[in-house]
Order: C-alpha cells, then sequence, then structure tokens
C-alpha cells in the first residue's frame, strides 16, 4: 500500500466541477499533497449541495461534468503524480423519484426487483412523508389530483411532484379516457412486469412525447377526475403519502438519522453491494482511484462484514478510513481492515494542547453567572437524547419495542419501551457491534455500564424489563433477536449524534471551541500530558488514520476554533467583556411572552461565534464587509436556534422568537453600533492574534504527530468558517497560489500572520518534510520532550523517531494571556530550554522551516531557532 502522504479535501457542488478541479492539480502539485481526498461524486438529487443524496451509485454526476470530465481530471490527476481517495456512501440513498431504484419501489412495491435493496418494513405500505397536511385534507383543498407524468404515465399530481402509478392501477385511471395515447398507455401497462419497467417507461415517454394533442388531452382528462377516484387510486398504491411530520412516528423504512429524503441500504446483502459498488470496484480494479472514506458506517448493520467484504473485493493496498466518531476510551474494532478513522477524535485531542484548564472554572462561573442557571452538560445531553427517543425518532423505538417483544413476549410492552429508551440513554458511545455471536468483552462492558447506570432511572417492573433486554442484546442471537440487536445498534448511533451533536452542542454555550464533533464539551481534565498520552495511543492503533482539524460536518472552521481557545486563558477578560456588550446591546433583546430573545445562554453563545468567524480582514469602517458578514451570521442563528430546539425548532419554527433573535444579531453587526463594535473589535484584537499563533501551531503539530495529515479546502490559508453549509463555500484559490510561490520562506510578521500567507508557506514546506522523511513520519516512534524556564507550560514539544532518523517539534499552544498583556510569543520563550535525550543530542538538524542546520547540544534555547518559537527539526 502506498500511504498518503498528505489529503487534500475537496467539496464538489456549488461550482467545484471536475473541469474546475482541474485546473487547481498545479496548485496541489506545489502544495505538495500526494492525494485528492474528494466528497462523493456520483449521481445525487438535483442541485444537491453535498452529494450524499446518492440517485445513482454508478454513474458520474453529469452536474460535476459525467464520465468525460472525471476522466479529465483523472488523468490530470495522475500525470501530475497525485493519487485519489472518494467518499462514498454505503448506507443510504436518495429517498427520490430521481432515484431509478426508489421508483422503483414507489412504482411496483414489494414487487419490484429492488424491493430488498432498502430496508422497508414491506407488512404495511411504504410510506412518502412529502405532503404539507394528510392526504385527505391535501385532496379536499385541491392540492392532490392526477395527471400525467410524462416520465411514464397517469400519477398522483402534488404541486410539481408526481408520483407514478403502479401500472396494474393504471387501467383504472385510463378507463373512459379520450384518443389513442390513452389506449396504448393502457396497454403498455397491462403488459407490464416489474422486470421490464425500464423498457415500459421508455415507451411510455416516447409514446407521450410524440402526441402533444393527446398529451393534453390525457393530462386534462386526468385532472378532471373527483376526489373519490384519486383516493381509490391512492388506495391501490404500494405506497401511502402521508403529511412530512409523520416520519419521525410512522416511516415503514429506515431512515439517515431523522432525515426522510434518505433511505437505509441494505448492503449486508451480498447483491445489494454488488450492485452498489459496481463503478467503485471497477475504478480500483483499472487502478483510477488509490482509496475510499466509508460515510457513516455505524450506520451499517454489521460494519465489520461490510468492510471485510470491501476489503477482499478492493485487495490490501487500497486506503481505507471509516467516518466513525470515538468516545473517550473506545477503540476501532480489531476486526475492521482499516488503516484507521477520518479524524475526529484529533482535533479532541488538539483541545488538550490550546485549553487552559486551570482557567475553566473561572469561564465556568461567569457563564453561570450570566445566564443564571448551572445546569450541568450531562443532565442537558441526557434531556435531549430522552427528547430525541420520544419525538424524533418515535417510530424507530416503536419498531424495536414490537421486535423486542417478539423475542421476549412475557415483557409488558409498556415497561419494555421504559428500559429502551433508559437503555439507550445511558449509552457512552455511538454503538455496540454485535452480530449472531456473543457481545464482545469491550460491548459487554458498554452495555453493562449502559444498563447500570440506566437501572437508576426506572421502577421495578422496568428494571425487570431492563434485565430481560440486556440479556436479549448480550448472548447469541437468531432470527427477530438477530434483527432487534441490529436495528438497535442503528439507532442508538444517530440517538447520540442527533441528541449530542445537533441539540445539547447548541444548548450548552460555555465555551464554544470544545462544541466540536468527536469532542466533549465539558472535558473532565485537559493536558499537554493527556495530549501526549493520545498521540501514544493513535500511533498505537491507527498510526495511518487521517489526521484532520476542519471537515465539512464541523461546527466551526480550525481557525474559528484556534482563536476560540485563547478564551480559556482569559476568561476574566472575555467575561468582563461580554457584560459590556450585554449593557451596549440590552435595547435590541426584545421581550416576548416566553421570555427574552435571544435569552441569555444564547446571547453569550453569540458573542463566541461572532469572535470565531470575524474575518482577519474585516475593519468596522467596511460597511460591505459587515453586511457580507451579517448574511453568513443569519444562517448560523437561524440553525443555532432550530437545532437547540428548546423554542424553535425545524419541525415546528416560532417565527416570532426567530425574528426576534436575528434582529439582535443584525444590529450587532449593523454600522450604526459603533459602541458595540469599537469595542468589540478593540477587545478582539489580541485574541485574533494569539489564534494566529494557534492556527500555526496546530499546523505543526498536525504534520508531525502519528497520522496522515489532511487539508480541508481552503484551511491551508485560513478557515474562519461557521457550520455548514458556511464551511463549504469555494476558497479564493487565486489569492491562495499567489500565497504559495513565496513559500519559500516563513515570516511571523504582521501582514503574514492576518493574511494567511504564513500558513500557507508553513502548510507547504512541513509537507515537504514529511516526503523527505516519509518512513519516520509514517512509523517513528512518539516522545514528549522536556521544556523548563519560564513559560515553558505553555508550549509542547515531541520527538519522533526511527532506525536511526529524528524529527523534533516545537510549538506554542497557550500564548493568550501573553499577547493580551502585550508580550509576544518570541519574547515570552526566548528564556525557554529544550532538554534533549542523548539519543537525539550531539545531532545535526535541519529546520524544515528555514531550511538552516544546527547541532543540537543536551540543551537548545528556543531562542537560537530561526523561527522561533516554532521547529520542525529532522536529524540530517
Amino acid at each position: 500500500m502506498t500511504t498518503p502522504l498528505a489529503t487534500y479535501r475537496l467539496q464538489f457542488r456549488d461550482g467545484m466541477t471536475f473541469d474546475r478541479a482541474l485546473t487547481l492539480v498545479p496548485y496541489w502539485q506545489s502544495l505538495g499533497i500526494s492525494h485528492l481526498y474528494a466528497s462523493p461524486i456520483f449521481s445525487a438529487t438535483e442541485a444537491s449541495t453535498h452529494g450524499y443524496d446518492v440517485t445513482d451509485a454508478n454513474a458520474f454526476d453529469p452536474a460535476l461534468g459525467g464520465r468525460e470530465g472525471f476522466d479529465r481530471l483523472s488523468k490530470a490527476l495522475k500525470q501530475a503524480g497525485i493519487g485519489l481517495i472518494l467518499d462514498i456512501v454505503p448506507n443510504h440513498m436518495a429517498a427520490s423519484l430521481e432515484n431509478a431504484w426508489w421508483r422503483s419501489i414507489v412504482t411496483w412495491g414489494e414487487e419490484s426487483p429492488h424491493a430488498a435493496f432498502f430496508d422497508v418494513d414491506w407488512s404495511r405500505p411504504l410510506t412518502l412523508a412529502v405532503l404539507g397536511q394528510d392526504f385527505d385534507a391535501a385532496v379536499e383543498a385541491g392540492e392532490i389530483t392526477l395527471a400525467l407524468d410524462e416520465e411514464g404515465g397517469p400519477a398522483l399530481a402534488y404541486y410539481e411532484n408526481r408520483f407514478p402509478l403502479t401500472p396494474p392501477s393504471q387501467a383504472a385511471a385510463l378507463e373512459g379516457a379520450p384518443g389513442a395515447l390513452s389506449a396504448k398507455l393502457a396497454a403498455l401497462a397491462a403488459s407490464a412486469t416489474p422486470e421490464d419497467e425500464a423498457v415500459r417507461v421508455k415507451t411510455a415517454k416516447g409514446l407521450i412525447a410524440e402526441d402533444e394533442k393527446g398529451r393534453e388531452a390525457l393530462d386534462a382528462y386526468l385532472k378532471s377526475l373527483d376526489a373519490t377516484r384519486v383516493r381509490a387510486l391512492h388506495e391501490a398504491q404500494p405506497y401511502r403519502l402521508v403529511h412530512w411530520k409523520v416520519a419521525a412516528s410512522g416511516l415503514s423504512y429506515r431512515r439517515f438519522f431523522e432525515v426522510a429524503g434518505l433511505a437505509g441500504l441494505r448492503v449486508e446483502d451480498e447483491d445489494v453491494f454488488q450492485a452498489a459498488h459496481r463503478l467503485v470496484l471497477d475504478l480500483v480494479r483499472d487502478g483510477t482511484i488509490d482509496g475510499l472514506r466509508i460515510d457513516h458506517v455505524d450506520g451499517l448493520a454489521d460494519p465489520a462484514a461490510y468492510l471485510q467484504r470491501l476489503r477482499a473485493a478492493i485487495g490490501p493496498d487500497v486506503y481505507l478510513v471509516v467516518e466513525k466518531i470515538i468516545e473517550g476510551e473506545e477503540t476501532l474494532p480489531a476486526d475492521w481492515p482499516i488503516e484507521g478513522t477520518t479524524g475526529y477524535e484529533f482535533i479532541a485531542a488538539l483541545t488538550h494542547l490550546y485549553v487552559d484548564h486551570g482557567q475553566m472554572p473561572v469561564l465556568d462561573a461567569a457563564y453561570r453567572r450570566f445566564i443564571g442557571s448551572d445546569t450541568a452538560y450531562e443532565a442537558m445531553l441526557l434531556e435531549a437524547k430522552q427528547l430525541m427517543l420520544d419525538r424524533n425518532f418515535e417510530g424507530e423505538v416503536r419498531r424495536l419495542v414490537s421486535l423486542g417483544r417478539q423475542a421476549l413476549p412475557d415483557v409488558s410492552e409498556a415497561a419494555f419501551g421504559q428500559a429502551l429508551k433508559a437503555l439507550i440513554s445511558a449509552f457512552p458511545v455511538y454503538r455496540t457491534y454485535g452480530t449472531r455471536e456473543v457481545l464482545s468483552s469491550a460491548d459487554k462492558a458498554v452495555l453493562d455500564r449502559s444498563a447500570s447506570q440506566a437501572a437508576e432511572r426506572l421502577d421495578a417492573e422496568g428494571k425487570q424489563a431492563l434485565s430481560a433486554l440486556v440479556s436479549l442484546l448480550s448472548g447469541t442471537v437468531d432470527g427477530p433477536a438477530f434483527e432487534f440487536r441490529s436495528r438497535f445498534q442503528q439507532l442508538s448511533g444517530p440517538v447520540m449524534a442527533k441528541a449530542m451533536e445537533d441539540t445539547a452542542f447548541y444548548r450548552y454555550n460555555r465555551f464554544l471551541a470544545l462544541n466540536e464533533v468527536g469532542g466533549h464539551p465539558d472535558e473532565a481534565e485537559m493536558s499537554i500530558e493527556a495530549f501526549h498520552h493520545l498521540m501514544a495511543r493513535r500511533l498505537e492503533e491507527q498510526p495511518l488514520g487521517l489526521s484532520t482539524t476542519s471537515t465539512h460536518d464541523t461546527k466551526r472552521g480550525e481557525d474559528s476554533r484556534a482563536r476560540l481557545y485563547a478564551l480559556s486563558e482569559i476568561p476574566d477578560i472575555w467575561s468582563k467583556a461580554v457584560e459590556r456588550w450585554h449593557e451596549i446591546n440590552a435595547g435590541h433583546v426584545r421581550t416576548l411572552s416566553d421570555g427574552p430573545a435571544p435569552e441569555p445562554a444564547l446571547e453569550w453563545a453569540l458573542y463566541q461565534a461572532l469572535a470565531g468567524c470575524w474575518p482577519e480582514e474585516l475593519e468596522i469602517s467596511d460597511r460591505d464587509g459587515l453586511a457580507a458578514l451579517s448574511e453568513r451570521f443569519a444562517a448560523y442563528v437561524e440553525k443555532t436556534i432550530r437545532e437547540a430546539k428548546l423554542r424553535s425548532d425545524w419541525s415546528d419554527v416560532n417565527e416570532d422568537y426567530e425574528s426576534a433573535v436575528k434582529d439582535f444579531a443584525a444590529a450587532l453587526l449593523s454600522p450604526d453600533n459603533a459602541a458595540f463594535l469599537s469595542d468589540f473589535s478593540r477587545t478582539l484584537a489580541p485574541i485574533r492574534l494569539a489564534g494566529l499563533y494557534n492556527s500555526l501551531s496546530q499546523t505543526v503539530v498536525k504534520m508531525a504527530a502519528p497520522g496522515v495529515p489532511d487539508v480541508y479546502q481552503g484551511s491551508e490559508r485560513a478557515d474562519f468558517s461557521l457550520v455548514d453549509p458556511d464551511n463549504r463555500r469555494m476558497p479564493d484559490y487565486e489569492t491562495i497560489a499567489a500565497f504559495l510561490t513565496r513559500s519559500d520562506t516563513v515570516s511571523l510578521d504582521p501582514a503574514a500572520l492576518s493574511s494567511g500567507q504564513a500558513k500557507v508557506a508553513l502548510t507547504a514546506r512541513l509537507i515537504a518534510a514529511r516526503k523527505a522523511a516519509r518512513a519516520l513520519f509514517e512509523t517513528g516512534r512518539y516522545e514528549p520532550l522536556t521544556l523548563s524556564g519560564a513559560c515553558a507550560e505553555k508550549l509542547v514539544a515531541f520527538a519522533r523517531m526511527a532506525e536511526g532518523e529524528a524529527v523534533l517539534a516545537v510549538a506554542p499552544c497557550r500564548v493568550a494571556r501573553l499577547v493580551s498583556e502585550g508580550t509576544m510569543p518570541e519574547e515570552a520563550f526566548s528564556g525557554v530550554t529544550l532538554r534533549l535525550p542523548e539519543v537525539l543530542a550531539g545531532r545535526r538538524y535541519r529546520d524544515a522551516v528555514s531550511g538552516a542546520e544546527v547541532t543540537l547540544s543536551a540543551e537548545l534555547p528556543l531562542s537560537d531557532l530561526p523561527l522561533a518559537p516554532y521547529a520542525v527539526l529532522i536529524r540530517a
């Protein structure tokens, strides 16, 4: 296997096509990355902004340039010596009529050759949650009629949507219809079979297209049919059109999380696996792609079996990583034949470097004082999990209860449901990985720990049901018990994700830098020593996993997070500033019947979010710049409000509240709010500078620590983005490329720092350093190094060693207090000494940043470093 040296994550769509990417190949070549790491590029729903709503896994999206465009890009990458890693989506596909497989099951139901492709409960009709009210009301309102679908014949029409009638029922719809076209379509439908559906549709489309008058007459006739005929035809379909709110409680298919538009795919079935991976496997076999990223592996019924089947199909030389969030001491299952994860746990590890844990009680007290509450994070997370189980995943819970009681008929439905919810609520990780065998010891430990906590919230009958439930999940299983275990494991992950990442992270606003995917907003203890421990563990468990600092799913960009880390060092300064801003902006807070808008917890969060995303180049006199930021911020505010699910929600929008909060956010960035903007800008100045130093430090650590460094698009310069879709905007590649031409030197002068030129240059030079000592960075052991002197505790230093080679990395990690007091880091660290063990001392090293060569003794004053306080020294 050729392990990636460094990857570059590129988001296709929103202007990024294959041909646009092709123009960037020379830039990536100059940057030095070894592999382009592409977001999903297969056919997706029309106007998809991300590509995870796949409609055809075996075709390149025409919107990106189709097969020809892909081939041009692939050829250019090969010629430049750049490999290609593809992000694939085995867990789900778009529940859309654009998806031929889905259209087939909508048209034919269980008779469709694709009926077993999706995770559908065929004991009842397929539910299509697309209506704005229930079906009968929509018919009475004239919203649902019959109409001619030019894609194949008579259909149920709901505004612009056309839902096909199953061919056997088309005769009833066409009965009495005028013209030859009607007769032809009726005859075609009468002879149709599920297997020849594509032929029938093609023929019908041709007949409809060539008979304009017949088409118009038939469409008019169908639309004239009364509500009774509409209802009767609807009842004859293998699907039911239902209110969109039914998705939470009554869908007949497994969703991706709570997205009704994404239907679970049964890739555990060999036929489905082969059908869904045909093009991907062809690309692997012909050498076009070198690696795969597996989206949402925890959503699969049996991740281990899937990964083993995939590994057997792609061979041992293809780089394979999975999107998987690792919680705490959780480890990747040993039977997964992969190189590692996509790196969320690396982001979590970095927080130990930059967060001043000793100052967190001060920040905590200030936050509680400001919001007037002391709700603990764990209680908030538990409440969010219970909300998910009671409301957002009500249907999935009901199905699990039904399945479980088939195996445990003596347990009452109420007690089983109570125990089930309590157990899932207590899960400390996303899921376990049991199949038909007894649970592994690791999974059994998770289950037992969760059951112990769940029992504390149950009555006597609930505890008995819990005991039976744990026994069912623990042992060997088959039949309904096997399906129950699979569905249980496929539900616990979405509940955790939606409760934590998409609810609690928007409620617990004490310190937003910690509210990150894979992280913990209330980490018990943070220290540089803990970071060293995590890196040693990373080297042991997944030395070739991706080390990322930004992704398309992170809650904020890496430079935004680097800036916000600084607040943990100066909580006194920050909390006093928030108090001032609260007074300045009090007139913009609106009092509603259910309280102030925004409420204090949200107001506290908005100041942090604004501090994190403030562009480096933005001056408060720049009206156009403020307006552009205000537009981005408004979208973030709306998402924050709805994800919190406290006073508004995606499913139940509180327009008065949202309008009030958006007005408040807009007022913050209004040029007329001069007092606030002036104070905010002045307070932010040292925080911004500390963030820039942290950003360079993150880059040094990511490039030198165990793992394969991943550069998210544009973050080689700066990423001050907010949550998606803000973090998927097109980078300014023209400016970045211009900076790259000046990458021979790395400067810490203010202009180079604030423009991002320093980060671009540092990224390129450190990728080059990895290339020069590839084996060392891939497999070299990890050793913390000792620093001494004033402020030594504000730096991190470590070595990588292997076979006579060595690299030393030093970087500042806590400079906000220094900067706020007017001391530049270079000055503060001038008296710090790096102490080297004998095996590293007395040798000659080359500075990867400056290119200078130095001989190191047992003690190295940091003032001797060319780019102090940063260094990446490679044994010459």
